[in-house]
C-alpha cells in the first residue's frame, strides 16, 4: 500500500469498458494510494444512473456526481434527469443520499456539437439551479466554450456554489477568470503530454491550493502509459508532473490535492491536526506564533490557515519542548530548518534562539523569514543574537515607505520601511545569506524593488507568486 494519499476526482468506472475487471481496477487504486474516487455519472436517455448503483454498494471508497453531459443535453425532456436525481438524493439513509458529493458534469461542448447549443446552455443553467438548491457544488465541462460557460456562470451566480472546472484545457487568463470566481482547475493525464504547453503554463502559474487531480479514466491515460485504457491507479503520473512544474515533491501534491478535493466535496473526517513542524519539498518549518506585527493586506491567513495541505492555527503557542518533540530525532536529514510559520518568528526571539541552536549543534542549516521589524519590536539591534542563522529572508515588500504602509498596515508608520531597510543592511554583517523578498501584488513595481534590494542594500531578491504561501 503506498504511503501517499490521493483522490481520484473524476472517473467513469461506471464505464462498460470496466466490466471485466473492475475489482482489480479498485483493488489497484487502494493500493496505489487512491483513497476516494469521484464516479461522474452521466445521465442519458438508456441510462438512468442504472450502472452506477452497484458499484456504490460494491466499493467504499467511490463516492459520486450526478448530472447530464453536454452531449446529451438534447435528450432532455420536461427536467427528467433533474427529477430523478431530487428523487434519489431525497430518499433518506439511502446510498445516493449518502455518497453523492457534486452536481455534473455539466456545462458546454461546442468541439462536438452533438447537443444544439441553445439546448446546451440552457440544460446547463438546470444543473447550476439544482446544484444551489442541493447546496453541492458543479463539475464543469468546458471545451471551445470559454466565453459562454464563464458568462452562464457569472449570470447564475455560480460563484456562490462553487466547484470544479474538470479536465481544465483553457489558457491563464480563463484559469484566473476561473478562480477569480471561486472554482478549482483539475487536471488529467494531458497535463503529462509533451506538447501540452498550455496547460503546463497554467500549472506553472496558478496556486497549488486550488489544484485537483483527475484521471476522467477510461479516457486521457498519462505518459508513461498512454494509449492504454486509463484508469484511477494512473493519477500517480499526474501527481508527479504537476509536482515537477510547481518545483514540489510527490508528496506535496499528493496532500495538497487530497485536502482541496476534501474541502470541495466535504470529504474530510473531522479537524485537522494542528502542525507545529511540517515538511515542504525537503525543508522543514516552525510554526511557533500565529502572532504578526503587521496587518498585511495581501496576507493569505485572512481566508485560510492552511498552507501547502498543513493547518497551522495554534490553540496556543508551543514550549521548547513541544517544538524539539515536533522536529522529530533526525532534524538533520532536511535541507534547512526554517522558522516561519503562520505568524511573525521574531516575535518569540528567545524561543527562535533556544530551539536555533540546539538545531545548530544537530548540524541542521538554519533559515528564518521575518518581517524585518524585530529591531523595532525590541528596541535593539537583534542580528548580532542570530549568528547561528544561515539564511535570512526579508519581507521587504516595496520599494518606498509611502508603497509599503499602503500594502503593509504596520504599527510603526513611517518608521518601518527605513527600519526594514537598516536590518537588511545589518543582517550582513551576521548572517552569511540575506534576501529581500516581495509578493508580486498586482501594480507593484517590482523591478524598482529588485534595483533597491541589489544595487542600494547589496543582498540577494526573490519575488514571491501573489496569492500562494509556501
Amino acid at each position: 500500500m503506498s504511503a501517499l494519499r490521493f483522490i481520484d476526482t473524476h472517473a467513469h468506472l461506471d464505464d462498460p469498458r470496466f466490466d471485466g475487471d473492475r475489482d482489480r481496477v479498485v483493488e489497484r487504486a487502494r493500493s496505489g494510494g487512491v483513497g476516494t474516487i469521484i464516479n461522474v455519472g452521466c445521465w442519458n436517455r438508456d441510462n438512468a444512473f442504472d450502472g452506477l448503483h452497484p458499484i456504490l454498494e460494491r466499493y467504499d471508497l467511490i463516492r459520486c456526481a450526478l448530472g447530464v453531459h453536454p452531449h446529451d443535453a438534447k435528450d432532455v425532456e420536461d427536467h427528467a434527469p433533474f427529477v430523478l436525481i431530487r428523487r434519489l438524493l431525497e430518499r433518506e439513509n439511502s446510498i445516493w443520499q449518502e455518497r453523492t458529493v457534486a452536481i455534473g458534469e455539466t456545462g458546454l461542448d461546442y468541439h462536438y456539437d452533438n447537443s444544439p447549443r441553445d439546448v446546451q446552455r440552457e440544460v446547463f443553467r438546470q444543473h447550476i439551479s439544482l446544484a444551489r438548491a442541493l447546496n453541492l457544488p458543479l463539475i464543469v465541462h468546458s471545451r471551445e466554450a470559454e466565453k459562454d460557460t464563464l458568462r452562464i456562470l457569472e449570470d447564475e451566480g455560480a460563484g456562490e456554489i462553487g466547484g470544479v472546472f474538470h479536465c481544465f484545457s483553457g489558457g491563464l487568463d480563463m484559469a484566473r477568470r476561473v478562480l477569480d470566481m471561486g472554482f478549482y482547475l483539475s487536471f488529467t493525464g494531458v497535463v503529462t503530454f509533451p506538447n501540452a504547453r498550455k496547460v503546463h503554463e497554467v500549472v506553472r502559474n496558478v496556486p497549488v491550493e486550488r489544484i485537483l487531480l483527475e484521471t476522467d479514466c477510461p479516457y486521457l491515460a498519462p505518459v508513461p502509459v498512454r494509449g492504454k485504457r486509463c484508469e484511477p491507479s494512473f493519477i500517480v503520473h499526474t501527481a508527479q508532473k504537476i509536482a515537477e512544474l510547481k518545483g514540489l515533491s510527490l508528496e506535496d501534491v499528493a496532500r495538497i490535492t487530497t485536502i482541496n478535493a476534501e474541502d470541495l466535496f466535504g470529504l474530510g473526517s473531522g479537524p485537522r491536526e494542528v502542525r507545529i513542524a511540517y515538511r515542504i519539498r525537503n525543508s522543514l518549518y516552525l510554526n511557533i506564533t500565529n502572532r504578526c506585527t503587521n496587518y498585511c493586506t495581501f496576507c493569505a491567513k485572512f481566508k485560510s490557515y492552511t498552507v501547502k495541505g498543513h493547518y497551522l492555527r495554534l490553540k496556543e503557542e508551543p514550549t521548547f519542548e513541544e517544538v524539539v518533540r515536533a522536529v522529530g530525532d533526525e532534524p538533520e536529514r532536511y535541507d534547512e530548518v526554517v522558522f516561519c510559520g503562520f505568524g511573525e518568528p521574531l516575535l518569540r526571539l528567545d524561543l527562535v534562539k533556544k530551539v536555533g541552536m540546539y538545531l545548530k549543534k544537530r548540524g541542521c542549516r538554519i533559515r528564518i523569514d521575518t518581517d524585518g521589524l524585530a529591531n523595532l519590536v525590541h528596541g535593539r539591534n537583534v542580528l548580532r543574537e542570530l549568528m547561528f542563522v544561515d539564511c535570512i529572508s526579508v519581507s521587504m515588500n516595496a520599494p518606498d515607505s509611502e508603497t509599503y504602509q499602503r500594502l503593509v498596515k504596520t504599527p510603526f508608520g513611517d518608521r518601518a520601511f527605513p527600519a526594514i531597510v537598516y536590518f537588511l543592511r545589518e543582517a550582513r554583517k551576521f548572517i552569511p545569506k540575506v534576501v529581500a523578498t516581495v509578493v508580486a501584488v498586482p501594480g507593484l513595481d517590482v523591478e524598482a524593488c529588485r534595483r533597491l534590494a541589489e544595487e542600494e542594500i547589496g543582498v540577494g531578491f526573490r519575488v514571491r507568486e501573489y496569492n500562494e504561501v509556501g
